[in-house]
């Protein structure tokens, strides 16, 4: 199931768009019900770059839902470990 297009089943990013005034807390918002839609199976980045693809040459380039979809493809940074006792003996 990882061929076919899935990137706005709902149309969730597409009524994101049409809202005037929408500001950033309302995009996360929006964003995160759609992320929580996408089947695990898909692969998280090449959805929201479709996503990004799609509506980038749609909207203006601040729009607070392209700002969202950028930063979704930011990588997150590597979990380490932060302490405790088997942080201080190996």
């Amino acid at each position: 199931m990882t061929d076919g297009p899935i990137f706005d089943p709902k149309g969730l990013m597409r009524e994101a768009f049409l809202i005037e005034g929408i500001k950033a807390p309302e995009c996360r918002s929006i964003f995160l019900d759609w992320a929580l839609g996408v089947p695990s199976d898909r692969d998280m980045q090449k959805e929201v770059g479709r996503l990004l693809i799609h509506y980038a040459s749609l909207a203006q380039t601040d729009h607070p839902m392209l700002e969202t979809l950028r930063a979704a493809q930011v990588a997150p940074p590597v979990p380490r470990r932060r302490g405790g006792r088997g942080g201080r003996f190996a």
